[in-house]
């Protein structure tokens, strides 16, 4: 009798898993671009989805037009809740870019492409099929599953985790949280390698403001803010940051080494702590460098008015994505240091995100990653892993969850925030199921 249920629902599982598809479409043809956002239009439409299958749901929020969506399963009690996450906010595409309308949702090839497929509301998609699937089936849950859709993601998230933290964090308060944050890739020689994230690096972005006198471009100044400028971003881009692994990183490297395809690591591996081994490592990977030290991309300039006047300032914006083991004020002396200059002034932007300890491989929903992704590939390798970015689950880490970023979708063509942003629909079929398994791994 057990082999016939288990044999049903597997012949299940897929129809439930397309329907992430329809999900996935509805939800890329509403535009939610921040700025300026309007997730409202998410949030309604997930509540109407939601209360025709029965559940109950909120939406709440500082902004009408920024609503937050929060709705639960509720389970025996017996363990703390699952929490499933994503944001609803995209951001901005050029149109003039693409070749189909980024809120079309359109169908080319086995891809759907839009908006945020890839960032973030692939993942929306597949926790609320899974969502719905719970409740269809009346599983019986040892824990609450909760499902909460936030907005604010992409650079404002004033009105959506910090506001739900400050204000209604009883209503998503978790033992542990799956996020965005986590990639799956397969390697040339086949063995797919899911890394799950455990922790992330933090914005810490700064502003460059040089100053000196305005003058006539005829006459060649000393004190010119420009090539002042010029040099600072210069001597910021060209020196090494120092190299810091943490609990994670040195684990993401141990393991990553023992796949085939990265075998060149695994010399490397007594070198990680210094300059010299993480300069090897930049010489094959730069993604890999920056995992082991801080990171520094200048990304706007602002200076003038006309070719011929030396103006009184320049500014330069710095993408500054710092280590979590590392503080903002040793960033900021450093910084300071290698400028060694007074005419240029190094402020921050904003207070970014907080540094958080790295969330434990030890918990059950962890572990349970582990049996699914390995029972899913045989040649699998499942590892913990520093996102380069950040995700709004660093405001729950920091209120002491557990947060992963579980790697559902293997896209080695990544085109978050990028032109023609896609997703393969049997990838988002596939990590629909994935991500079912998961939570019933750890919530029945």
């Amino acid at each position: 009798m057990l082999r016939v249920l288990v044999a049903a629902l597997c012949l299940l599982a897929p129809v439930r898993a397309q329907e992430a598809r329809q999900y996935l479409a509805d939800l890329l043809r509403l535009d939610t671009s921040s700025p300026p956002g309007n997730e409202t239009r998410a949030a309604e439409y997930l509540k109407r989805v939601t209360t025709a299958a029965g559940i109950p749901s909120e939406l709440l929020g500082p902004d009408p037009q920024r609503l937050n969506f929060i709705a639960r399963l509720k389970g025996s009690g017996t363990a703390r809740p699952l929490l499933l996450m994503a944001h609803t906010d995209v951001v901005p595409a050029d149109r003039g870019q693409w070749t189909v309308g980024p809120f079309a949702a359109v169908i080319r090839d086995g891809y759907l492409y839009g908006r945020g497929s890839q960032d973030d509301k692939c993942y929306l998609a597949a926790e609320l099929a899974v969502f719905l699937d719970l409740k269809r089936r009346d599983v019986k849950l040892s824990r609450d599953v909760i499902l909460l859709a936030e907005s604010g993601e992409e650079g404002a998230d004033t009105p959506g985790i910090k506001w739900l933290v400050a204000n209604a964090y009883d209503k998503i308060d978790a033992e542990f949280a799956l996020n965005e944050g986590g990639f799956a890739m397969d390697t040339p020689s086949g063995t797919r390698i899911f890394q799950i994230q455990t922790t992330e690096k933090i914005p810490t972005r700064v502003i460059l403001t040089a100053r000196g006198s305005a003058g006539h471009g005829s006459v060649a100044r000393p004190d010119n803010p420009v090539a002042h400028l010029a040099r600072a971003v210069a001597r910021l881009v060209e020196r090494d940051q120092p190299v810091r692994l943490n609990e994670t990183t040195r684990r993401y490297f141990e393991e990553l080494a023992k796949v085939a395809d990265y075998a060149w690591l695994a010399p490397l591996l007594p070198k990680l702590k210094s300059i010299e081994g993480a300069n090897q490592v930049r010489a094959r990977s730069a993604e890999l460098d920056a995992a082991l030290r801080t990171s520094v991309s200048p990304t706007m300039l602002r200076a003038g008015m006309k070719i011929n006047v030396i103006p009184n300032t320049a500014e330069a914006q710095i993408d500054v994505r710092r280590l979590p083991n590392e503080t903002a004020e040793e960033v900021y002396a450093r910084f300071r240091n290698i400028i060694d200059d007074p005419a240029v002034e190094i402020a921050p932007t904003g207070a970014g995100r907080p540094a958080t300890q790295p969330s434990p491989i030890s918990t059950p929903l962890y572990q349970a990653m582990e049996r699914v992704f390995r029972k899913s590939r045989p040649r699998a390798a499942v590892v913990p892993y520093m996102l380069l970015g950040s995700t709004d689950g660093a405001d729950l880490r920091a209120k002491g969850m557990a947060v992963y970023g579980v790697p559902l979708f293997a896209e080695n063509d990544r085109r978050a925030h990028g032109n023609d942003e896609r997703i393969a629909l049997q990838t988002l079929e596939e990590g629909a199921k994935l991500l079912r398994q998961i939570v019933l791994e750890v919530a029945r």
